[in-house]
């Protein structure tokens, strides 16, 4: 098969990055009300502020775009689709979070999900690596702070029972 156009590079990485951001645009209706919530929320002494997340996630969902075109990218030679049904699963749980922290304040099912969705972002990371190691290292930030955000989840959910 002859290799990809220019043109069909640059709409594939725009493609991926629409499908990816798209995760945070419907995460972010579940959010709407989420400053004034999280302010009310009775936080650890470590969770940052509010303002931190916006931009920690457009650069997160960034990295994530660009490692799904990188794959994406890898086909026909490497056999993709496994690897990219797994980030299409672990987008979902992405925007499902949200939903169930902000939207719904559902404490514990929150804390279960985002557990969940390291797994998937795990099994993400290694099917990614199989295939273009580059882009399983561009979703090693996305791992490391969501695995922060389980311990945040878990700590603000026991810190706010009446809330959660």
């Amino acid at each position: 098969m002859p290799p990809r156009s220019t043109l069909s590079q640059s709409l594939g990485l725009l493609a991926w990055l629409v499908v990816t951001f798209m995760t945070g645009a419907v995460g972010a209706v579940a959010s709407r009300g989420a400053p004034v919530f999280y302010a009310q929320l009775v936080k650890p002494d470590w969770a940052p502020p509010a303002w931190v997340f916006g931009p920690v996630w457009s650069l997160l969902y960034l990295l994530m775009g660009v490692a799904a075109w990188l794959v994406w990218r890898e086909r026909p030679r490497q056999p993709a689709a496994p690897a990219l049904a797994l980030f299409f699963a672990q987008l979902g749980a992405n925007a499902l979070w949200s939903w169930l922290f902000f939207g719904w304040h559902r404490g514990a099912f929150a804390f279960a999900e985002v557990l969940l969705l390291l797994v998937l972002i795990a099994a993400t990371t290694a099917a990614f690596w199989r295939i273009r190691r580059l882009a399983a290292l561009l979703l090693l930030p996305y791992l490391a702070w969501v695995s922060f955000a389980s311990v945040l989840t878990w700590a603000v959910w026991q810190r706010n029972p009446g809330l959660l």
